[in-house]
């Protein structure tokens, strides 16, 4: 870590950018709960106990992403660092436990470190862990829906900034959806040698990827299933977890996992205004994980503004992490 002054050190800053408004929450659930198929967005899982169970899911022997990414990052240590060099700030997108970004820490040496997660909850406990830890770092924590929109406050250092988007979260959009995503980190990078450092999923044999997201323990389950019971707090909605089974399926034909609530019986769910029958064996769509080669990501990453790329992967292919320049 480079060195800073005692004087001046500072507790960390909060600056919180989730937008609280409930009509628009309840309008855009409505809307995806009545669709056909029934959908929810992914965000949805992240409510401060969907923050915690997703952790746990980082820890299963199944679940293969955290693991070989990190194993990429420590066997690649040398490369990552002389590429990437020391960066004024470091910006976490989808923090958490700050657990990732922390694991950084000695290869790129920041002054500032900026951890932005919907979550806030779940952000404000890890940043006071972080700061106990490490109490000469400038710590600028976000609380923001960055699906949507990407935004810096004024107290973020200007650069070299590194962005690091890791686990494979970019897999959440579709591939176009995925490169607006993309656009959005470029349009963040203001100064030559800003970059980008994301950790891509790859396809692999369906018993790897199906176990990696229906684990034995059902941790997974657990974590689709509370969905629900975010859903019933900002919809005031009456779903009956016990009426619905996690579901993975491998969809080949689009390169992803798809995760979905399958209703166990005819079941009727109501809300101020509205209500939904569900038959039997009928879904909520809940989340997508994209798969990609690593020339196809590649092809992504120069089409969002990065032309400057070179990646890492692991023995037998299963992850990449890319570094992109401007």
């Amino acid at each position: 870590m480079q060195e800073t002054s005692a004087s001046s050190r500072s507790a960390p800053r909060f600056h919180q950018f989730v937008q609280h408004n409930a009509r628009a929450l309840q309008d855009e659930l409505t809307e995806g709960l009545l669709a056909s198929p029934a959908c929810a967005s992914p965000k949805f899982l992240y409510d401060s106990l969907g923050s915690h169970l997703f952790t746990a899911i980082t820890q299963l022997p199944e679940y293969y992403p955290t693991r070989v990414e990190a194993g990429i990052l420590r066997d690649q240590s040398a490369r990552v660092a002389a590429r990437a060099g020391r960066v004024e700030t470091l910006i976490d997108l989808g923090a958490a436990d700050c657990v990732k970004g922390e694991a950084l820490f000695p290869l790129v040496q920041p002054r500032c470190y900026v951890p932005v997660d919907i979550s806030t909850e779940f952000l404000e406990a890890a940043v006071g862990r972080l700061h106990a830890a490490y109490p000469e770092l400038d710590i600028v924590a976000v609380g923001q829906d960055f699906s949507c929109s990407l935004s810096l406050p004024d107290d973020v250092p200007a650069g070299p900034r590194l962005f690091f988007y890791p686990g494979s979260s970019i897999g959440n959009w579709a591939p176009d959806d995925a490169v607006q995503m993309l656009r959005r980190i470029r349009n963040q990078c203001r100064n030559p040698g800003d970059a980008l450092l994301i950790g891509v999923d790859c396809m692999k044999p369906a018993e790897i990827l199906l176990s990696a997201y229906d684990d034995a323990l059902q941790v997974t389950a657990a974590f689709n299933r509370n969905l629900l019971l975010n859903v019933n707090r900002l919809l005031k909605a009456d779903f009956d977890v016990r009426n619905w089974r996690h579901l993975a399926r491998l969809n080949l034909d689009e390169s992803r996992i798809e995760m979905h609530l399958q209703a166990c019986r005819d079941v009727t769910v109501s809300w101020p205004g509205h209500e939904r029958h569900f038959a039997r064996g009928e879904t909520i769509h809940t989340e997508n994980s994209y798969k990609y080669r690593p020339q196809d990501f590649s092809d992504m990453l120069a089409a969002a503004g990065f032309p400057d790329i070179e990646h890492w992967t692991d023995a037998e292919g299963w992850f990449s992490v890319f570094h992109a320049r401007i």
